[in-house]
């Protein structure tokens, strides 16, 4: 007989959840429900900081770019998480940043280098107390999925790492095994995660009342809306204040000064780190390509 784990997420005199859960083993395997599901934001959800930084992190420390293009990136988020808003225009920077990034790379080589970087820079990152929320899904039978707007494939390892269900996220195109350049559908992002989430159900048979979904971001309120229980987790003032508005649970696994120094990067973030790690990888080619022919 199978054993499953029973999670127990303390909470503060509020009702927070507090950064930390305990676990125990039981005997009892799950009974599978197969009507209900819950969906997890990436990027400061589930885990700290934003995925997609992160990869770029461990394509640095690959020489695939120079960390003096990580500090840049790092400014110019800082800079557009104070001024920058999610318009179009900035979505469509975004849109053409992450085209660029994946043009001309092997899926199988985007998926390797995924996972090594999983476990060296983001595995350490992952907040216990929404491990924990996952694990209750899954103790309670229930399938888990992971919704980003990074790319699926870094959604897919993610997912497989922590033992869930699986991902949704960007989609970019694939002939014979490489990307083409072109996305397939919109960014995941907005309400392009409640879309998604719709589909998925229809699909799968669940029944979105019964499902739960979590996320840090404001721009996560459609799928927060779609399903019958949502939660914030390490919310932004805007979610936060719609938490609250809504009664939806707040779980914030920050503490103190530690949680004000955690910023919540955008996609607009996101598509110049994309863009920075583009140009890193351009340069790397022409360095060689020099090299090559002295």
């Amino acid at each position: 007989m199978g054993r499953t784990r029973k999670v127990t997420i303390s909470t503060d005199a509020y009702g927070h959840t507090a950064g930390w859960a305990t676990a125990d083993l039981a005997a009892a395997p799950p009974t599978p429900d197969t009507r209900s599901a819950a969906f997890f934001d990436v990027d400061n959800t589930m885990l700290r900081g934003a995925s997609i930084y992160w990869l770029a992190r461990g394509l640095a420390a690959r020489n695939y770019f120079t960390t003096a293009d990580l500090a840049q990136f790092a400014w110019r988020q800082a800079r557009y998480r104070l001024l920058a808003t999610e318009h179009a225009a900035d979505m469509s920077r975004a849109r053409e940043a992450a085209l660029a990034f994946v043009a001309g790379w092997r899926i199988d080589d985007v998926e390797r280098l995924t996972e090594q970087i999983f476990d060296e820079l983001m595995a350490p990152r992952i907040w216990p107390g929404s491990r924990a929320l996952a694990q209750l899904h899954l103790d309670a039978g229930q399938r888990v999925w992971l919704v980003s707007a990074a790319p699926v494939e870094i959604g897919r390892v993610i997912a497989q790492r922590l033992g869930l269900t699986g991902a949704l996220g960007t989609v970019a195109e694939i002939v014979d095994g490489a990307y083409t350049g072109r996305l397939v559908g919109e960014l995941m992002h907005g309400p392009a995660k409640a879309e998604a989430v719709v589909r998925l159900a229809a699909v799968e048979g669940l029944d979105l009342g019964r499902c739960s979904a979590y996320s840090d971001s404001a721009n996560d309120i459609p799928m927060l809306s779609a399903v019958g229980r949502a939660a914030a987790v390490n919310p932004d003032a805007a979610l936060r204040r719609q938490a609250r508005e809504r009664g939806w649970t707040i779980h914030d696994f920050r503490t103190g000064r530690k949680a004000a120094r955690i910023a919540v990067p955008s996609t607009v973030a996101a598509g110049f780190l994309a863009g920075v790690v583009t140009a890193g990888l351009a340069m790397r080619r022409r360095r060689t390509e020099e090299r090559s022919s002295v």
